[in-house]
C-alpha cells in the first residue's frame, strides 16, 4: 500500500476508485446520536489531546493497524489520538490514505453565491448575516435574487472553470418563506443542473418533504455544517439545537441527496472541540460526501469579531485528521484560505484536501482571486475534478445518481462497469476491512475514463471532457 502512496500523481484515478469504491452504511438509529465527552481522556474537555495518556488508554492503535479502513465506529479517544499525532507524521498517514482512494493531483473548484443575503433570524456568533447584529455589521437584508440573475452567475462560474455551483440563503429554513420564493429556488436548481454542473444549496433546516422536493429538482448536494462539537455548540448559537442540525442531515440523506457537512475552526473552541466535531462527522450513519473545513473570517460587528484567526497548520491538522478517519470523503478547503500562502495550501492538499471554493466572495466574506488559484494549480501540478465524477462517500442512491449522470454524458456507459470491454464481473477483493465488488470497480473505472474522455478497455466508457476546472 505504501508503494501506491509513493507513486503520487502517477497513480491513476481509476486505480484509486477501483481500489476503494464499496460503501458501508451503518443503519443504526439517528436520534440520540450526539456523542458524550469521554471521561477518561482528561479532566478538561478542551485540553489538548494526548495530555493524559490517550495512547496508553487505547492499548494498541487500531487506526494505524487498519489505516484506510472505512469505519463509522470511531471512538472519540481514537480520533483524539489521530489528531494528536505529530503533524508531519499525521500528514504522512493522511497522504497515504488519500492516495488509496483519490487522485492526489485532482482538486475540485466550486463557486458559492449568496442568493438571499442578510436578515437571518438565527444568532450564530460568527455570521454577518444575522439580524441580531445587523446594526453593528451594517449588513442590510436583501430580497431573494431573481432566477435569471442566478442563472447568469452560474453560467459565468462554469465558463471560469467551476463544476459545482453552491447557493446559500440566509434563512432559518424554507419553512419561514412563502411558496413563491421556495419555488424560485427549486427552479434555480433545475436550470443550473441543466448546465451540466453539480448543484449544492445551503438553506437552513429542512423537513423531509422539502428535502424530497430538492431531490426531485435535481439537487446534487446539501450543505448543513455542524460548526463545532456538540458541547461547544451553545456558545456559537442559541436559536437552534445540535439535534436540529443532525435531523436535517438525516432528512437530506433519506431523500437521496449527498450530504455536505463540516465546521469552522477559530470560534473560540478548544482542541477537544475540534476532535468532537470530526468525531461527530465520522460516526454519522454514513460518512458525508463532503466535509468543508473553514477557518473563521472574523467580521466586524459580530460577537466573534475579536477572535484570532487560526493558524494554517491548525487547518492542516484538521484536514489530515478528517482524511484519516473519513478516507473517501471530499475534504473541502473552504473559508479563510486568503490568509494562507502557497506553501500552506500545498500542505493542505498533501494532507488530503481535494476541493476549494473560488471566486471573489464566499457569501459575504472575501475569497482568493481566480487567477491566483490558476497559478497555484500550475505551480503545484494540480488539475481540476470534472463534474459528476462519482463520489466514494455518502448514500448509495446519490452515488448511483452521479454514476448515471456521468454515464449519460459519456455516451452509454451505465456507470456500473457493464458497458463492454474486458472488465470482468468476478470476485471482489478485501482491503482493510472494506469489501469491494467488481460492480463497484467498474463504476470507479468508468468514472476515470469519463474524466479522461475515452474507454480504457475495461468496461469503462469515457466521453467528452467536462469543464476544464472542477
Amino acid at each position: 500500500m505504501l508503494s501506491r502512496a509513493l507513486l503520487g500523481r502517477h497513480w491513476t484515478a481509476g486505480a484509486a476508485c477501483a481500489l476503494a469504491s464499496s460503501r458501508q452504511i451503518n443503519t443504526s438509529a439517528w436520534r440520540g446520536h450526539v456523542q458524550p465527552v469521554p471521561a477518561d481522556i482528561d479532566g478538561d474537555s478542551n485540553a489538548a489531546p494526548g495530555e493524559a495518556g490517550v495512547n496508553g488508554a487505547l492499548g494498541h492503535r487500531r487506526w494505524l493497524a487498519e489505516l484506510g479502513a472505512i469505519r463509522t465506529d470511531w471512538t472519540r479517544e481514537e480520533v483524539a489520538d489521530v489528531f494528536a499525532t505529530p503533524l508531519l507524521e499525521l500528514v504522512y498517514h493522511a497522504a497515504t490514505v488519500h492516495r488509496m482512494y483519490n487522485d492526489p493531483s485532482m482538486v475540485q473548484r466550486c463557486t458559492l453565491l449568496s442568493i438571499k443575503t442578510g436578515g437571518c433570524p438565527e444568532n450564530c456568533g460568527y455570521c454577518s448575516q444575522s439580524s441580531h447584529w445587523s446594526k453593528d455589521t451594517g449588513l442590510k437584508a436583501e430580497k431573494l435574487m431573481d432566477l435569471e440573475e442566478v442563472y447568469q452567475a452560474a453560467l459565468r462560474a462554469k465558463q471560469a472553470g467551476s463544476t459545482r455551483f453552491c447557493m446559500g440563503a440566509a434563512w432559518r429554513g424554507p419553512s419561514q418563506v412563502g411558496k413563491g420564493q421556495w419555488t424560485r429556488v427549486l427552479d434555480m436548481v433545475k436550470r443550473i443542473r441543466a448546465l451540466d454542473m453539480e448543484v449544492c444549496t445551503t438553506l437552513g433546516l429542512l423537513t423531509p418533504d422539502q428535502a424530497q422536493e430538492l431531490r426531485e429538482a435535481g439537487l446534487t448536494a446539501y450543505n448543513h455544517n455542524l460548526d463545532t462539537s456538540p458541547e461547544y455548540y451553545e456558545k456559537v448559537t442559541t436559536t437552534r439545537k445540535y439535534e436540529d442540525r443532525l435531523n436535517t442531515l438525516e432528512n437530506v440523506r433519506q431523500a437521496g441527496i449527498s450530504v455536505c457537512a463540516g465546521g469552522i475552526i477559530g470560534l473560540g473552541e478548544g482542541k477537544m472541540d475540534r476532535v468532537g466535531l470530526l468525531h461527530q462527522l465520522a460516526t454519522l450513519p454514513a460518512h458525508p460526501e463532503s466535509v468543508p473545513i473553514n477557518a473563521l473570517v472574523a467580521v466586524k460587528g459580530t460577537p466573534m469579531q475579536g477572535n484570532q484567526a487560526p493558524e494554517a497548520l491548525d487547518v492542516v491538522r484538521c484536514i489530515a485528521t478528517a482524511r484519516v478517519i473519513m478516507p473517501r470523503t471530499v475534504v473541502r478547503l473552504s473559508a479563510g484560505r486568503m490568509n494562507f500562502g502557497l506553501g500552506d495550501q500545498a500542505l493542505c492538499f498533501m494532507a488530503g484536501a481535494n476541493s476549494i471554493f473560488d471566486g471573489d466572495k464566499l457569501l459575504t466574506t472575501p475569497n482568493n482571486d481566480r487567477n491566483e488559484d490558476l497559478a497555484m494549480f500550475e505551480a503545484l501540478g494540480l488539475r481540476s475534478r470534472p463534474a459528476f465524477l462519482p463520489y466514494g462517500a455518502g448514500n448509495e442512491s446519490s452515488a448511483t445518481d452521479f454514476a448515471a449522470a456521468a454515464a449519460g454524458e459519456a455516451g452509454g456507459c451505465r456507470g456500473d462497469g457493464s458497458c463492454g470491454g474486458d472488465h470482468g464481473h468476478g470476485h471482489g477483493h478485501h482491503h482493510h476491512g472494506v469489501e469491494t465488488d467488481s460492480h463497484e470497480q467498474g463504476r470507479g473505472e468508468a468514472a476515470s475514463a469519463h474524466a479522461g474522455g475515452g474507454c480504457g478497455g475495461r468496461g469503462a466508457c469515457g466521453g467528452h471532457q467536462h469543464a476544464a476546472h472542477a
